[in-house]
C-alpha cells in the first residue's frame, strides 16, 4: 500500500479557526489534518504569533479540490445558503420539485 503525502493548504491563526475550516472541508468530502507547534495547543492555548499558527494539511490527491473550496469559502460563496432540513438541497428547491 502506498501512503499518500499530505500538502499544506493554508495556515490560520488559532485552533478555533482551524477547527471551523476542518469541519467545513470535511463536510465537502476533503480529508484534513491539523498541525500546530507543541506549546500552541497546551493547557494554556497560544492563539497569537507564530506559536498560535495552525497548518491545515490535505492529501495531495485532494489539494486542488480543497484549494477551490477554500477560495469559494473565502469569497463568501457559501454564505447565506439555507438548506432544507429534509436533505442537502437549498431551501425551496425541494418544494419546487414537488409542485
Amino acid at each position: 500500500m502506498v501512503e499518500e503525502s499530505w500538502e499544506l493548504l493554508d495556515v490560520v491563526a488559532g485552533s478555533a479557526q482551524a477547527e471551523i475550516l476542518r469541519g467545513f472541508l470535511e463536510a465537502q468530502g476533503i480529508d484534513v489534518l491539523l498541525s500546530q507547534e507543541g506549546v500552541g495547543h497546551s493547557v494554556y492555548t497560544v492563539t497569537v504569533g507564530i506559536m498560535g499558527e495552525v497548518q491545515i494539511l490535505v492529501p495531495k490527491s485532494q489539494l486542488e479540490s480543497a484549494q477551490k473550496i477554500l477560495a469559494d469559502y473565502n469569497a463568501g460563496v457559501f454564505e447565506n445558503q439555507e438548506y432544507d432540513l429534509r436533505g442537502d438541497e437549498p431551501a425551496g428547491e425541494a418544494d419546487r420539485d414537488q409542485g
